[in-house]
C-alpha cells in the first residue's frame, strides 16, 4: 500500500504521530544546555520507534521539542543556509522571517487527490529565492500576512477538521516556523495527518524535530545538479542535502516527492533526479507526482530558456521514465 501510515490515520487504525509524542513522558529543566535537550530527545525518539512508551514525566517528548526549537531562535540553523541569526533579538536571517505571519489559510482542493480536502496553512518567506517562484508574492516578501498565535490557529484547525483530511504546513516554506507549528500542535489533541511541505532544504536539526511529527513530507525534488540550483534557487549543496533529507524522510514515514518539470531542464534535472531516488530511496511508502503546472512567474522572463511554459513532450518524458523506474504516480 502506497502512503500506509497517512491512511492509517485516516481509517482511525493509527494516531497521529504528534499525539504519540504529546503521550510520551519525559523530564527536563528550562536551563539545560542545547546539548542536553538533544541527548535526552535522541533516546526519546529511539524509544518511540521501537515501541518503548515512558509514562512518567512532568513533560512530553513535544514539549521537549519545543523547548529545543525555541532555543534554536537564538541562533537560527533551521535550514542549511545556517545564517545563525538571533532571530529573538529581531535579526532577519536570508528567509526574512521573524515573527510568524501566516498568508493564508483554506480548504485546498488542488492538491495531490488523496489530500484533499487539504487544510493548507501558507507561511510568509522562504528559504529559497526561486526566480520562477509562483508564490513570489509570499516567498519573497516575509512581512506580508498576519500574525496569528498558535491558541487562534489551533482553534482554526479544530473548526476545520471536520472536513479536512490533514493539515498542509507550506508557504513560501514552512521550515523557519517549525517553533510556531510545534506550539499549535501542543494545543492540539484531534488525530489529523500532519503534511510538511517543503523545499526539503532543512537542517539535520531541523529534521531530527520533525521525527516523529510529521506524518507525509509533501516535498520538492527541484533539481538534478548543483548548478542549476545555485542559479535559479540561489542554494549551494543542493543535491546532498535535499537526497540526505529525502532519504531522512522515507526512514520517518510516507514521502510524497513532488518534481516540478522545468523547460529545457529535463536532461540536466528531471531525469538525473529520477535515477538518483531510484538508487537511493525505498520506493515502499513513497509516491511522485510529476508536475506539468510550470510557468514563468517572478523573474523567470528575464532567464533565457525559463520564459516558457513546458512542452508536451518534455513532461511525457519525465513521467515515463518515471513510470520505467518503477515509481507509483500520482494520476
Amino acid at each position: 500500500m502506497q502512503l500506509e501510515n497517512y491512511e492509517g490515520i485516516l481509517s482511525g487504525e493509527k494516531k497521529a504521530k504528534f499525539l504519540e509524542a504529546k503521550n510520551y513522558r519525559l523530564d527536563f529543566e528550562e536551563d539545560f544546555t542545547l546539548e542536553e535537550l538533544w541527548q535526552i530527545h535522541g533516546e526519546a525518539v529511539e524509544n518511540l520507534k521501537c515501541g518503548k512508551f515512558q509514562e512518567k514525566g512532568k513533560s512530553c517528548l513535544l514539549d521537549l521539542k519545543r523547548e529545543i526549537a525555541w532555543k534554536m531562535l537564538a541562533s537560527c540553523e533551521f535550514c542549511e543556509r545556517r545564517c545563525r541569526a538571533d532571530r529573538k533579538a529581531g535579526k532577519r536571517g536570508v528567509c526574512g522571517v521573524l515573527g510568524t505571519r501566516i498568508a493564508s489559510e483554506f480548504l485546498h482542493f488542488g492538491e495531490e487527490p488523496m489530500l484533499v480536502p487539504s487544510h493548507t496553512v501558507f507561511f510568509a518567506g522562504c528559504t529559497f529565492k526561486c526566480v520562477f517562484c509562483q508564490n513570489w508574492d509570499i516567498s519573497q516578501y516575509p512581512e506580508n500576512g498576519v500574525y496569528l498565535s498558535p491558541e487562534k490557529m489551533a482553534a482554526i484547525v479544530r473548526a476545520r477538521h471536520t472536513v479536512s483530511l490533514n493539515v498542509n504546513w507550506v508557504g513560501g516554506d514552512p521550515t523557519p516556523n517549525l517553533p510556531f507549528i510545534l506550539d499549535v500542535l501542543h494545543n492540539l489533541d484531534i488525530s489529523l495527518p500532519q503534511i510538511w511541505n517543503s523545499n526539503m532544504y532543512m537542517s539535520t536539526e531541523t529534521m531530527n524535530l520533525l521525527d516523529g511529527i510529521v506524518d507525509l513530507y509533501l516535498a520538492d525534488f527541484k533539481y538534478g545538479n548543483n548548478d542549476c540550483a545555485e542559479n535559479l534557487s540561489g542554494v549551494k549543496n543542493y543535491m546532498e542535502i535535499v537526497l540526505r533529507n529525502h532519504k531522512l524522510a522515507n526512514q520517518q514515514c510516507d514521502l510524497l516527492i513532488r518534481h516540478l518539470v522545468m523547460p529545457g531542464h529535463v536532461d540536466c534535472c528531471s531525469l538525473p533526479m529520477l535515477d538518483l531516488i531510484s538508487r537511493e530511496l525505498e520506493n515502499k511508502n513513497l509516491m511522485l507526482n510529476i508536475m506539468d503546472q510550470y510557468r514563468p512567474e517572478y523573474k523567470a522572463h528575464e532567464i533565457p530558456g525559463m520564459d516558457r511554459r513546458i512542452t508536451n513532450r518534455e513532461y511525457q518524458t519525465v513521467l515515463k521514465h518515471a513510470k520505467s523506474l518503477g515509481f507509483s504516480c500520482v494520476p
